[in-house]
């Protein structure tokens, strides 16, 4: 029987180490997919990304660069989308923060080329940039159940830190059970000393990230839009839910309208990854929710926006596990035995 699905799209941090080869491992038939996207790296006088996801050795300080990380992942979350059996009906797709590049691809309101030229053209600005950082901390605890006012006092030291003298912070992405924050370096060393830490390793910082989705990222968006082509816009094949959990429907959408929102508010306002993920749940109803790779750091905060919303009357992580061993509703293509279920 036919299942339906959503796609979901990972955004940066999750290519690592682990990672290094996704491409040569899962995609050596799609020798000429990549070979187009190192056609561009080769013009933009760039490392091919199969050299990068093949030769060598990981390193953090090389392959978690914007103009790395950035062409990486999309290679590989867009060859993992291709990949998925014709059997199994894409009634939607999102993705996180940079995963809406690859959503726009995935969709077809991008081709496959320009889908990359964004993604490498907005990588390489933003590490060139490198506006400011971003961090990670959490609002839930480990059972993932909704702490509405944890949130709220959190986004309150949020608020008055920003408020300070040469202090920028800001809500970044809304993130399941986590916010990320970016701001400025006073900014983030002043929440790093206010708030306890917790779960043993936050907050932490995110390496090589500037501080997306906020108003220091206006000259990013400004040099995204003299850089790159409305024309490359068209219709969707397939609904697309954005990070305010607007769908953008086939044959209805202003291409104009989508992009500004691409390279004006999804540059400088927060991302609602959360709102997506729910959106997505209630107005699509797939049957499953798929995460391309690579890496598998989305599936947490998909599954928390989830019981954060309730949905199916899942409000904890037992609850999401009991009904994830019974019956999976996510798939992590960056996890060996979920990525088989998938593609049998």
């Amino acid at each position: 029987m036919s299942r339906t699905a959503v796609i979901i799209c990972p955004g940066r941090g999750t290519y690592n180490k682990p990672e290094h080869g996704y491409l040569q491992r899962h995609h050596s038939d799609k020798a000429h997919l990549f070979a187009e996207f190192d056609d561009l790296r080769r013009d933009a006088g760039q490392p091919e990304i199969t050299k990068l996801d093949s030769e060598g050795q990981f390193s953090a300080g090389l392959h978690t660069r914007g103009d790395v990380a950035s062409p990486l992942i999309y290679a590989a979350s867009y060859a993992d989308a291709l990949s998925i059996p014709d059997d199994i009906e894409i009634v939607g797709v999102t993705g996180n923060s940079m995963g809406w590049y690859i959503a726009l691809a995935v969709a077809g309101a991008l081709s496959a080329t320009d889908g990359f030229r964004v993604v490498n053209t907005m990588g390489t600005l933003m590490q060139t940039q490198l506006i400011g950082g971003q961090l990670i901390y959490p609002f839930v605890g480990e059972d993932w159940q909704n702490d509405p006012l944890a949130k709220s006092a959190i986004l309150d030291v949020v608020r008055e830190i920003d408020e300070g003298s040469d202090h920028v912070l800001a809500l970044s992405i809304d993130l399941g059970g986590m916010l990320v924050l970016a701001g400025n370096e006073a900014g983030l060393t002043a929440f790093e000393s206010q708030v306890p830490q917790a779960q043993g390793r936050y907050p932490m910082r995110l390496p090589n990230h500037a501080a997306f989705h906020t108003h220091l990222q206006s000259p990013i968006a400004a040099l995204g839009q003299q850089n790159l082509d409305a024309a490359m816009f068209g219709q969707p094949s397939i609904p697309m839910v954005d990070g305010r959990g607007e769908i953008w429907w086939p044959h209805s959408t202003d291409c104009s309208a989508l992009y500004e929102y691409t390279f004006g508010h999804q540059v400088t306002q927060p991302y609602d990854f959360t709102k997506a993920v729910q959106t997505a749940a209630r107005e699509l109803a797939p049957d499953v929710f798929i995460v391309t790779g690579p890496g598998n750091t989305l599936g947490g905060a998909v599954a928390q926006s989830l019981i954060l919303d309730e949905w199916q009357d899942m409000r904890s992580k037992l609850e999401f596990m009991t009904r994830q061993a019974a019956n999976p509703i996510l798939v992590s293509m960056g996890l060996a035995a979920q990525r088989s279920t998938v593609l049998l």
